[in-house]
């Protein structure tokens, strides 16, 4: 096997493990929503199976193999791909392990911020997969590079109620907010995403964040949490998803955040 430079040195992921290439990738499979839309937006002809989880495009049109934490690896390794995509943070080590022990090369990729986000991207699209920088990429880098706003607003993003949980420190969605002229006040707790108590959740919050996934927040569930707040819902993809919804996330949220409006007041 062989990388797509010609290296005798197999190339490594975004976690530094040797993945020995079957290059140029022709078979991929993609165990994560943001990866499979990257791909499917940039080689689409390579991209043979999904997760159920993978939405974007709305056409697209591969096999499925269950989730990102319960993938069918007895089916993927049938499948016999050249290459299987995954996150350190959304896909199960067990399940790397497993797909590698049967001999199916695993790229794994770590994103906890914007910044972190181009860099693993780029390595994807030139290193993995063997095509250019794609066009949504430079332009998703345009979009992200003017500064934050300043002030920053004293924020919290909840990802799930009872129990109510939120995103916190270290995090590709929060360090998103901090270029939205957001401060997380959850950050300074030990966990990734913290559970919180109700009087947690409200206290310091100038303004709520509610996206649409992977809770479903709504006009009618979630608003009422924060009664004496400025709550913003906004939209999920755009908020925590890295990928081709990077080249238009930042213009849908800046729109989102400025109707944010307290819960006893009219809408316009």
């Amino acid at each position: 096997m062989s990388d797509p430079t010609g290296s005798a040195t197999p190339p490594r992921d975004d976690l530094a493990t040797p993945v020995a290439l079957r290059a140029p990738p022709r078979r991929v499979v993609s165990l994560l929503p943001s990866l499979t839309e990257a791909v499917a937006r940039t080689c689409p002809e390579i991209l043979i199976a999904a997760t159920k989880w993978c939405t974007h495009p709305i056409d697209l049109d591969v096999e499925r193999v269950r989730g990102t934490k319960n993938p069918d690896v007895r089916r993927i390794v049938e499948l016999a791909p050249d290459l299987v995509l995954c996150n350190k943070e959304e896909n199960r080590r067990v399940d790397v392990e497993r797909l590698r022990d049967a001999g199916i090369p695993v790229w794994v990729t770590k994103i906890e911020s914007i910044d972190e986000a181009m860099v693993s991207l780029a390595r994807l699209c030139t290193v993995a997969l063997g095509v250019g920088i794609p066009s949504w990429l430079i332009e998703a880098e345009s979009s992200w590079a003017p500064p934050s706003p300043e002030p920053a607003r004293a924020a919290v993003i909840p990802i799930w109620r009872n129990p109510w949980m939120v995103v916190g420190r270290d995090t590709f969605t929060g360090d998103l907010a901090r270029r939205l002229g957001l401060r997380l006040v959850h950050t300074d707790l030990p966990d990734r995403y913290p559970h919180v108590t109700e009087a947690e959740l409200i206290n310091g919050v100038d303004i709520a964040v509610l996206p649409d996934e992977p809770y479903v927040f709504t006009e009618f569930d979630g608003p009422e949490a924060f009664p004496d707040t400025a709550v913003a819902l906004v939209d999920g993809r755009a908020l925590t998803w890295y990928g081709r919804s990077l080249a238009t996330a930042r213009p849908i949220l800046a729109a989102q955040l400025a109707r944010a409006r307290r819960p006893d007041q009219p809408s316009s």
